[in-house]
């Protein structure tokens, strides 16, 4: 990848920016406005969010504002939200997603997600709410309301499940994958059954400025450690999504195309095992 303007292809044909713009835990209003106008304005063309994260009205107005600021169309914004996991019918994810065009103020969405495999209200039939939900997302991708759709916090027994009646195969597995914690088994499966893997949290959490070895590749490349944890992300072939709400690190964030790491710093990043913790079980999760 060499600029923020790259794509990876999807098995559909349609590509998606190499970088996403992440919007967990920024709050709906005016911080959600300004963060991803800031966003667009930095360059960013690929924004995520989701039900869950309550801001979709603010995401969706700071995308029009920043399309507008920008001299740009609706076309050249890649934008993702995902199925939350109350929703998992398919009547319900058929209402929730015109619910969250609604919120957006959008005629479609780039990309759709299941966001968990195994919600705490559908954990003794997880499997055909999954089913339901896929065959409501499949009919809204061959409707033209969502141009890819896929997963998010996906294991391999939960896609198995799912491929015994999906029409159409995930096109993108969203997962926790950060220094450290870089779910090899898990990637390798994804990629034979064709899936891009979106990289939430590519920054770990606060705990990752602290790790002694990142402070040195940091010196070392004369970047910030968030930039080498971008970068990383990257050169591990995934598709990072940083999160910030300040526009001076919205723009660091995104400023990661005139380095590259050495193989041996790559290795040793992701051999930093469990120095930001590790992923969750979507089948224990009490929501």
């Amino acid at each position: 990848m060499k600029n923020q303007n790259d794509v990876y292809k999807l098995s559909n044909g349609v590509g998606v920016p190499c970088i996403g713009f992440g919007t967990w835990q920024t709050p709906e209003g005016d911080v959600a406005v300004s963060s991803v106008e800031h966003a667009i304005k930095a360059g960013y063309r690929h924004i995520d969010t989701a039900q869950v994260y309550g801001n979709e009205e603010g995401v969706g107005k700071g995308i029009r504002i920043g399309i507008i600021d920008e001299g740009l169309t609706r076309e050249d914004i890649f934008v993702t939200t995902k199925i939350w996991n109350d929703k998992h019918s398919y009547d319900l994810c058929k209402s929730s997603f015109d619910e969250s065009l609604r919120k957006l103020g959008l005629d479609y969405v780039d990309m759709l997600l299941i966001h968990w495999p195994n919600p705490a209200a559908f954990r003794d039939r997880w499997e055909e709410a999954n089913a339901e939900t896929w065959r409501a997302m499949e009919e809204l991708y061959e409707s033209g309301k969502v141009r890819s759709i896929g997963i998010s916090n996906f294991r391999q027994h939960h896609i198995e499940a799912l491929l015994k009646t999906a029409k159409i195969k995930p096109m993108v597995n969203q997962i926790r994958l950060c220094p450290g914690a870089t779910q090899d088994e898990l990637v390798a499966y994804c990629k034979e059954q064709g899936m891009i893997l979106e990289a939430y949290s590519p920054l770990g959490t606060g705990q990752i400025f602290d790790v002694p070895e990142m402070k040195k590749l940091a010196d070392k490349y004369g970047k910030s450690i968030a930039q080498i944890c971008v970068r990383f992300s990257l050169q591990m072939g995934f598709l990072p999504l940083p999160k910030s709400v300040h526009a001076d690190r919205i723009k660091e964030n995104l400023d990661v195309f005139d380095f590259e790491l050495e193989a041996g710093d790559v290795k040793l990043i992701a051999d930093l095992k469990g120095c930001v913790g590790y992923e969750s079980d979507p089948d224990t999760r009490p929501f």
